[in-house]
């Protein structure tokens, strides 16, 4: 960022780490395969993108800042060579956005070479790099996606299975990982399944992916998703399926459903877009309010806008139009185009706005500069009276789990009452929905979820000082 005041704009949003993906597929070139299943995981991650396949033989890669279609082409893709795969979008929360840290991470072992794709965050980061730095091993970078494949790397035991058991026995926190060998592909999720893992079948092979969505774009079916604990390794003779770790309390992010996943994927039995809906519709009974339009905030509040309104029965329409490439280029604007802030981003429909009651409905308040100035951006175009509606509880605790979130000082919702962020945000009236509404949108039990950073009870201990060290270590 090159001023404080872009910075306050590009960072009011929540951002996932990294989308997943993997492929074996016996006398197959994997490549095009895996780039065309990143293609559709690109919302989770639109920093840096790579590619590692194997032959049987040797592993190949290639892996660059940018997007997917910006990283790749077909120069590149072509000497990835190789039957099977992985790929990886990343955003960073460990580790700085730079080429150093882009994934998969490659190493050789005594087993051979290993590369290793990872979405989540381990909040035991620290303690895992002392004992690596002890024993000797070099670390080039500060990202802990480095630390899970040096510690698969070096593991205990004389097969890949058992050095990534020896890896779980010794992580804590969140870790969705595809993980390739020379000869066979393994998808490992944490015993809290806290980020989404699922497997798909193709007519002469097998895909694994971080959302049930990419297995549709490269037309494999779905089978399951990976449970909390399990490793699964996919080789020439079939699907194997082993407990790494005993599942623990499930902890699957929430936010998966109000923010980031596809509305098109399905976690847990459940269709994202349904949930969304479920959320608006809930959102209507908790806090109705007199209206003559319910907007949504684009993208992933939609489903919730249109079902507040039809909960509601105030008519839904568009009112903000969003330019979904302004904030992936690497052009920054310049000081008169940075001041329109949030303008680069969402135009209005002054037309369904003009003299009209809005209901805004947003599925999060992060810091509180963006709601604020899509507020004003309405009031611009005419509405009468704007009252903002949160399909979420109040953002109040950061989280650690693999997702970058302010510190407890940036999060409006811990400094501030409902009522002093109103007026803050310049809005006629504000609600958030309520953590039990969430749950109760879901279908599922409130054990299934991790909730931390609404109610500050974490699934797993962090270490001393761990919210510094995650802050710093963002933002190297």
């Amino acid at each position: 960022m090159t001023t404080a005041e872009e910075a306050t704009v590009c960072r009011d949003e929540l951002r996932e780490s990294c989308g997943v993906f993997g492929a074996f597929v016996p006398g197959a070139d994997v490549a095009r395969l895996i780039f065309f299943g990143l293609f559709a995981l690109q919302h989770r991650g639109q920093e840096s993108a790579g590619i590692a396949v194997s032959d049987g033989r040797v592993v190949r890669m290639h892996k660059a800042m940018g997007l997917v279609s910006q990283v790749f082409n077909e120069e590149n893709l072509r000497p990835l060579v190789g039957h099977i795969g992985i790929g990886h979008n990343r955003y960073s929360t460990k580790g700085s956005s730079r080429l150093i840290n882009a994934q998969p991470f490659l190493l050789e072992s005594l087993l051979g070479p290993v590369a290793v794709a990872h979405n989540g965050n381990l909040t035991n980061a620290a303690s895992l790099r002392r004992q690596l730095l002890q024993k000797g091993v070099g670390l080039t970078t500060s990202c802990d996606s480095e630390i899970i494949t040096q510690m698969i790397a070096g593991g205990v035991g004389d097969t890949w299975t058992e050095r990534i058991r020896s890896f779980m026995v010794q992580a804590q926190g969140a870790y969705s990982l595809a993980v390739l060998t020379r000869d066979a592909l393994y998808a490992v999720r944490d015993p809290h399944g806290f980020r989404p893992l699922c497997l798909g079948k193709l007519p002469d092979g097998w895909v694994i992916a971080s959302e049930s969505c990419a297995l549709a774009t490269v037309n494999a079916t779905f089978v399951r998703e990976i449970e909390p604990g399990e490793i699964v390794r996919i080789d020439e003779q079939g699907v194997w399926s082993e407990e790494g770790l005993p599942p623990r309390e499930r902890a699957l992010c929430i936010f998966e459903f109000i923010y980031f996943a596809r509305p098109d994927s399905i976690i847990s039995g459940k269709l994202v877009h349904q949930v969304r809906y479920q959320l608006g519709a809930q959102l209507a009974r908790e806090h109705p309010v007199e209206a003559d339009v319910v907007i949504g905030v684009p993208d992933s509040a939609i489903p919730a806008a249109i079902g507040y309104a039809h909960e509601s029965g105030i008519p839904y329409n568009e009112g903000l139009i969003k330019n979904r490439y302004i904030a992936r280029t690497f052009i920054q604007p310049d000081d008169r185009l940075r001041r329109a802030g949030i303008a680069l981003k969402l135009n209005t429909l002054p037309a369904n706005l003009q003299g009209k009651r809005v209901v805004a409905v947003d599925d999060s308040i992060v810091r509180g500069n963006t709601t604020g100035r899509i507020v004003d951006l309405l009031r611009s175009a005419g509405a009468r009276e704007v009252h903002v509606r949160i399909s979420s509880a109040p953002l109040c605790h950061p989280c650690f789990m693999g997702v970058d979130m302010a510190t407890y000082d940036e999060l409006i919702a811990h400094r501030l009452s409902v009522e002093e962020i109103r007026r803050h945000i310049h809005a006629d009236t504000l609600a958030y929905l309520s953590v039990e509404g969430m749950v109760k949108a879901t279908g599922l039990p409130a054990s299934h979820f991790c909730r931390a950073c609404f109610t500050g009870v974490y699934p797993v201990e962090r270490e001393p000082e761990q919210a510094k060290l995650a802050f710093e270590m963002v933002h190297q």
